[in-house]
């Protein structure tokens, strides 16, 4: 794959993060889908694929911040172990209600950071993410969080 079909199929998919939020939610995410907005949104924005045990494609700045992870560490990161331990019996029944649902929001839950630090995530909403003609790519979310 060339350099320009990697940029494309990101593209793509960050697209595809924007407008199944609209498409599902009834409100924009951002005003204008530009890849930069999403980067620099005052909120986080992480989505996950549709492996088996699904893996993180994206996180924006804010929740690569939060996670204390690099773009490439989070990209590699099984989402389930975004959790802790005690906590992902409520996130799979979380992501089984989107899988129903469509989208899920006002969860708050906690999370882990790569050095173990923990913090709570509010106001999240995750949706499916599902591509005009049906399909679905995985999942994402957005939330804010407090120490």
């Amino acid at each position: 794959m060339s350099e320009a079909e990697v940029h494309g199929a990101a593209d793509v998919r960050l697209a595809l993060i924007v407008e199944s939020f609209q498409r599902l939610t009834g409100k924009p995410l951002i005003e204008v889908f530009d890849a930069q907005a999403l980067w620099n949104a005052p909120f986080a924005v992480v989505a996950h694929g549709t492996e088996a045990d699904p893996v993180f494609f994206y996180g924006n700045r804010l929740a690569l911040q939060l996670f204390g992870m690099s773009f490439s560490e989070f990209v590699h990161l099984p989402s389930r172990l975004s959790a802790e331990p005690m906590a992902q019996e409520a996130r799979i029944k979380l992501l089984e209600e989107v899988a129903q649902r469509g989208f899920v929001d006002g969860y708050s839950g906690m999370r882990i950071a790569k050095n173990g630090a923990r913090f709570m995530i509010t106001d999240t909403t995750v949706w499916n993410l599902i591509d005009a003609d049906g399909l679905c790519h995985g999942q994402a979310a957005i939330f804010i969080a407090r120490p």
